[in-house]
């Protein structure tokens, strides 16, 4: 799903998942590129980003809707 990119810790933003090695959480740069910023523009401002991490949080975000339209329990991340 998201290739260990995708981490939570219970001492790192209350344990929302967040891209590996930076305080960045997926609910985040959802909201990022929601309110129409650009990948290029995302990856500019956070240089601790990189594209690998911000198409894995994409990724993990679609995954975690699917699972929770079929009812499994969410989110499926892993502990850091």
């Amino acid at each position: 799903m998201s290739d260990g990119w995708i981490v939570t810790n219970v001492e790192i933003l209350g344990g929302k998942p967040c891209v590996k090695g930076t305080r960045l959480s997926v609910e985040f740069l959802l909201e990022l590129a929601a309110s129409g910023a650009i990948h290029a523009e995302t990856l500019a401002r956070y240089p601790q980003l990189t594209a690998e991490g911000l198409s894995a949080a994409f990724l993990f975000a679609a995954a975690n809707l699917e699972l929770d339209r079929r009812g499994h329990p969410g989110p499926q991340s892993r502990d850091a």
